[in-house]
């Protein structure tokens, strides 16, 4: 194996190993799990303001509570947006070093 193919490989082994964990996977469920308990927090939150004359204080925290879900999950998903992105060139160069490496192409592995 020449110096520049091992040079190749072990930057393809460095990509595989980090892209192995997924991080915009875990930031994306973050995100909508902050969405949707934002959602049934708002939903009890505006009941209630509905059902009151006067507003309780429960409320209030409520509505905090619920502005502070929203605010959180729309970073997590800006974040996971631009970690996805990244992880895509990351890949992208990944399968190009597989291409150079001609792992997928089986006359390259047989002995002639």
């Amino acid at each position: 194996m020449s110096a520049d193919t091992q040079t190749l490989r072990e930057q393809f082994d460095r990509l595989q190993e980090a892209l192995s964990t997924r991080q915009s996977t875990q930031l994306f469920a973050h995100a909508g799990l902050a969405f949707i308990a934002a959602l049934i927090l708002g939903g009890a939150t505006g009941k209630l303001f509905w059902d009151s004359t006067r507003a309780p204080y429960v409320a209030w925290l409520g509505l905090l509570a619920t502005v502070g879900l929203l605010v959180y999950g729309l970073l997590r998903l800006s974040k996971a947006r631009t970690v996805l992105a990244d992880e895509l060139a990351r890949y992208a160069t990944m399968m190009e070093l597989r291409r150079q490496l001609r792992l997928d192409d089986p006359s390259a592995m047989l002995p002639r």
